[in-house]
C-alpha cells in the first residue's frame, strides 16, 4: 500500500530504532494528533541537567513546531498552519508520558482515566514527570473512558484498552477521512487482561496500517529461553518463595503503574503484605484497595489504623511480606529480597550493579522474578495475523525488520520520516 495517494500523512518523529521516546504525527488537512510524549532513556549521559534544550541536543525528544510551552523558550522554525492538534497517552510509562509538562497548556491531552490517575498520583511530589515552568504541578489530562471516541477536526481517535503492565493502557483507532491507523502503544497477551488486547485486534481487523511496538523482538530468542509465562506464573512463584522462606525476612519491589500485579500480591501472598505509602496510595485511587502501609515521607491521607511501624518491618523475621524502596542496608541480613520489575530494572541502568552488590554485601538473597510488559514475538505475530493490515510499521524495537507481514506490505520508518 503506497500512502503517496493519500492527503493523511504519518510523521516518525522519535522512537525509531530504539526502546522508548515514541513520538508520532498524523495530520490531515489543518488537523494533527501526536502520540505518545515520553523521552527516551539513556543514563549513561550524566546529562547536566534536563531542560527542553539539553534534551534537545541530545536527541532525547524531537523538534516538533508549535507544540511545546512557549515559555519554556524553545524557538519555532516555521508558521503554525494548523487549526486543531491533540497529544494521546497510550499509557503512563515515562517513555511515552515523561514530557507531558513540556506540552503547550493549549493542546489538549488525552488518556484513559486510569492513566490520568496513575500520572497524577506517580508525580504527586512532582519527581516521576518532568518538572515543566511551573515545577510544582502535574498539566492538566483529560480521562477518557474506555472506547471513547473523540474528533480532533476531521481525525477520529477512539481509545481501547489493551493489556501492558501499566494500568490503564489502551492502543489508538485512528480514522481519518482516506485512511485507518492502529497504533497499539505497548501491549501482550500474557497479563491480566489478555482480552483486552485481543479485543482491540479485532477492531483493528483490514486497518490500511499499523504501528505496532516489537519490543521483545529486539533481542535474541536466548532471553525468552527462562522466561516468566504469565503474570500468574509470577504470582505463583514469587508465594512459593514466601512460603520457602518461614522464619526469615521477605522482601519485594514492583513497578507502581503495575497496579493489578500489586493488588494480586497483596491478595495472594501467604503473608500480609505492607507497602510503602505512595504504593498504597496508588492502590487506594486506582482499585479502591486498603492494604497496611509504613511511611517514608508522607502519609497520603490514607487510614491512620493500617499504618505499620517502620523500624519493626526492619527487625521483621517472617511476620510480613513488605515492600522496600529504600535503605536496602538497613534489611536484616540473611532475607530474601524480590525484584519483580521494579527499579533499577536492570544492567543496562548504571544503578543496577551497586544495588545488587548492595543486598550481597548484607548477606540477602536477590531473586529475581519478571514478567515482560510487551508480547513475546509469537504473540506480536498473532497480532499482526489478527489485524492484517495493508501495511506494516514496526516500531518501539531495535529489530523491526524480524517483524513480517504476510498480508500486505511493510514499512520500516527512518526518524524524522514522513509518509
Amino acid at each position: 500500500m503506497e500512502l503517496k495517494d493519500k492527503k493523511t500523512t504519518i510523521t516518525f518523529h522519535s522512537g525509531i530504532l530504539t526502546i522508548g521516546g515514541t513520538v508520532i504525527e498524523v495530520a490531515y488537512g489543518n488537523d494533527r494528533i501526536y502520540f505518545d510524549f515520553g523521552t527516551e532513556f539513556v543514563p549513561e549521559l550524566n546529562l547536566k541537567d534536563e531542560s527542553i534544550h539539553t534534551l534537545l541536543k541530545h536527541r532525547l525528544i524531537p523538534d516538533l513546531n508549535h507544540v511545546y510551552d512557549p515559555r519554556l523558550g524553545y524557538e519555532e522554525t516555521e508558521p503554525n498552519t494548523f487549526d486543531n492538534t491533540a497529544v494521546f497517552l497510550s499509557h503512563c510509562h515515562l517513555d511515552h508520558s515523561r514530557m507531558i509538562n513540556y506540552l503547550d497548556p493549549k493542546i489538549p491531552l488525552y488518556a484513559l482515566n486510569e492513566t490520568k490517575i496513575l500520572l497524577e498520583s506517580l508525580n504527586s511530589t512532582n519527581d516521576f514527570l518532568l518538572p515543566g515552568v511551573d515545577t510544582t504541578y502535574t498539566r492538566e489530562i483529560t480521562g477518557l473512558a474506555d472506547g471513547t471516541v473523540l474528533n480532533i477536526g476531521a481525525i477520529e481517535v477512539e481509545l481501547r484498552r489493551v493489556d501492558h503492565d501499566a494500568y490503564g493502557a489502551c492502543g489508538l483507532l485512528i480514522r481519518t477521512p482516506d485512511l485507518t491507523i492502529a497504533y497499539t502503544g505497548d501491549l501482550r497477551l500474557h497479563g491480566f487482561d489478555r482480552e483486552a488486547s485481543l479485543d482491540y485486534a479485532q477492531r483493528a481487523h483490514g486497518y490500511d496500517v499499523l504501528i505496532i511496538e516489537g519490543v521483545s523482538i529486539s533481542f535474541d530468542d536466548e532471553r525468552h529461553v527462562n522466561r516468566i509465562n504469565s503474570e500468574q506464573e509470577l504470582l505463583d512463584r514469587l508465594v512459593q518463595v514466601v512460603k520457602d522462606n518461614d522464619g526469615n525476612q521477605v522482601t519485594f519491589n514492583t513497578y507502581p503503574a503495575n497496579v493489578k500485579r500489586l493488588a494480586a500480591i497483596v491478595e495472594q501472598s501467604p503473608r500480609p503484605v505492607v507497602l510503602e505509602a505512595s504504593y498504597a496510595h496508588i492502590l487506594k485511587q486506582c482499585l479502591n484497595i486498603e492494604t497496611p502501609y509504613y511511611v517514608r515521607t508522607e502519609t497520603f491521607g490514607l487510614n491512620p489504623d493500617l499504618r505499620v511501624d517502620y523500624d519493626m518491618l526492619l527487625a521483621d523475621s517472617g511476620e510480613y511480606l513488605w515492600q522496600v524502596v529504600a535503605d536496602h542496608a538497613d534489611l536484616k541480613g540473611g532475607g530474601v529480597y524480590i525484584h519483580s520489575d521494579a527499579a533499577p530494572l536492570g544492567d543496562f541502568d548504571p544503578a543496577y550493579q551497586p544495588f545488587l552488590d548492595a543486598l550481597a554485601a548484607n548477606d540477602i538473597v536477590f531473586e529475581r522474578l519478571a514478567c515482560s510488559g510487551h508480547a513475546f514475538p509469537e504473540d506480536l505475530e498473532e497480532i499482526v495475523d489478527r489485524i492484517a493490515p495493508k501495511l506494516l510499521v514496526p516500531i518501539h524495537t531495535l529489530r523491526p525488520e524480524r517483524l513480517e507481514n504476510k498480508h500486505g506490505l511493510r514499512h520500516l520508518p527512518t526518524r524524522g520520516e514522513t509518509i
